[in-house]
């Protein structure tokens, strides 16, 4: 928890505006999942539209490879120390979380282990399994990502290159939620929108702290515990279906 900083903290007014949005959005998730009688499940796409959605997310994550590459070339000229220090010390726990979720999801998605596993079973699941754990960590990121873009420490002109590094990602983000669709077993329940409550009264505790980087044990473990209630999110969109359900 020595790393530098890569963001700077919010404080005064700042962070308690901050903080009150987050309670708000925290308010609205419980809400939601009290006024949610059924699960809501998405139409699934065709195999055009899935394999559009496929091709745009490898393609979103091309384009962010290279923004980044971009982003870091530029700032490392600008500022040759930069870099130095500026490892993420939550990568572990995101690590560690990704694997988890990926173990559990292909769990709940797959037959009961009495019976046997046909190949058109094992590959649903794998693939559930899949996009799951892709888009457990964008949860988490999307969200986290619009509240750091503003105290980030870009190269300049900041103008040109917060956007070139933030848009991919925010399109990896949603591209990776609408991969979700393609698994037959995934439905948003109460329990994913407690859980996303969960994680937005985590961020709005952090918000207290000025949303500092995770350098000290109280961030660190408010980060690692949004990470994780995140991933939790995601796992939860694989639970059984109740009988009766809603399409959206």
């Amino acid at each position: 928890m020595s790393s530098r900083a890569t963001w700077a903290s919010y404080t005064g007014s700042s962070a308690i505006i901050l903080t009150v949005i987050l309670l708000i959005v925290t308010g609205a998730l419980v809400v939601g999942g009290l006024r949610l009688r059924h699960p809501l499940v998405a139409a699934r796409p065709g195999k055009f539209v899935g394999a559009s959605l496929i091709v745009g997310f490898l393609l979103a994550g091309y384009t962010f490879v290279y923004a980044e590459l971009a982003y870091v070339v530029a700032l490392v000229k600008q500022r040759p120390d930069a870099l130095s220090g500026a490892s993420s010390p939550i990568r572990p726990v995101t690590a560690l979380c990704g694997l988890l979720a990926f173990l559990v999801i292909l769990y709940l998605t797959l037959p009961s282990v009495t019976k046997p596993v046909k190949a058109h079973q094992f590959w649903v699941g794998f693939g559930s399994a899949v996009v799951g754990t892709i888009a457990a960590p964008m949860i988490f990121e999307l969200p986290y990502d619009l509240i750091v873009l503003w105290k980030t420490f870009p190269p300049t002109p900041a103008a040109l290159y917060t956007p070139l590094f933030f848009l991919p990602l925010f399109l990896v983000a949603i591209m990776s939620y609408a991969m979700v669709t393609l698994s037959p077993f995934a439905n948003l329940s109460r329990t994913t929108l407690y859980l996303l409550a969960g994680m937005f009264f985590v961020f709005a505790i952090w918000a207290l702290f000025g949303f500092a980087f995770p350098s000290t044990p109280i961030t660190f473990a408010l980060n690692s515990i949004g990470k994780v209630v995140a991933f939790a999110a995601a796992v939860s969109l694989f639970l059984p279906k109740e009988k009766k359900v809603q399409q959206a």
